[in-house]
């Protein structure tokens, strides 16, 4: 308070003195001892002028710490926001892979074969080697704000299967190649964003299933259900292998077709 006190009336005496030497003409005309007079007074102004560029620099450094500090507080807050927003919205890492292994039906894979004018039916093993290949795109790396380090994404997949090579009863000589085509797409959760190892999670996605031979009413889709869970691991930089088990449930079967089963495989992947 007395600082700031002795700073404005350090102004005024100033601004008076000034004010003085400018509008009486007889300074610049007066005599010898006006004009020392007239010096004294500039002197005296500079001195004046001198000590409260002091005073202001003294202010200045005094304030100086508490500012740096309340700067460097402001700055490490701003760091820590920008830092969370990057972890949660960082990289995507998309992936693309290529997949395979072996499939189970719960029932024999049955139905009828359209061969000429001939509908015989047919019966196929329960088990089959599927390959395919999948895109996972990454929506974001919190989960949408309710969990950090868990990444939500969207698979897209397709694989194929060939269940066997049946003869058809009431033909000889003729063949049906019995296969699946099996496209998905589903909600995938990837735990510990930012790790080389991460496990995940299926909790529920759509198949459709495209079977031949059709069944017996001559249908060729099935839809149902797949839940699944695995892990990836990032071998090199941008390459992934990983493992992985899914459960797959119709709605309905197919006028007699029926596609629930399991698969256990491995995969391949890159980021991009």
């Amino acid at each position: 308070m007395i600082n700031k006190t002795k700073l404005a009336l350090g102004i005024a005496a100033a601004t008076l003195t000034m004010a003085g030497v400018l509008v009486s003409p007889q300074a610049a005309a007066g005599s010898k001892a006006q004009s020392a007079g007239v010096s004294s007074k500039v002197d005296a102004l500079e001195a004046q002028l001198q000590a409260m560029q002091a005073e202001i620099n003294s202010l200045k450094a005094a304030n100086r710490p508490a500012d740096a500090g309340k700067v460097q507080e402001l700055d490490q807050w701003m760091t820590s926001v920008k830092s969370g927003k990057a972890s949660a919205n960082g990289p995507k890492d998309h992936l693309f892979s290529v997949r395979g292994g072996w499939m189970h039906m719960n029932d024999n894979r049955a139905g009828t074969a359209t061969l000429g004018t001939a509908s015989p039916t047919f019966s196929a093993d329960k088990d089959a080697h599927y390959y395919g290949g999948a895109i996972d795109f990454n929506m974001n790396n919190d989960l949408f704000g309710l969990m950090d380090h868990t990444s939500f994404g969207i698979e897209f997949g397709v694989e194929y299967a060939q269940l066997g090579n049946s003869k058809p009863n009431g033909l000889q000589g003729q063949a049906a190649d019995v296969n699946q085509l099996r496209i998905n797409a589903s909600p995938k959760i990837k735990f510990m964003h930012g790790s080389k190892f991460r496990p995940w999670l299926i909790p529920a996605g759509l198949d459709i299933n495209i079977i031949s031979p059709p069944s017996s009413a001559i249908t060729v889709l099935n839809t149902g259900m797949q839940f699944g869970t695995g892990a990836e691991y990032e071998l090199l930089k941008g390459i992934v292998i990983g493992t992985d088990g899914r459960y797959h449930k119709s709605f309905d079967s197919t006028d007699g077709v029926n596609t629930d089963g399991f698969t256990l495989g491995g995969s391949l992947g890159f980021k991009f």
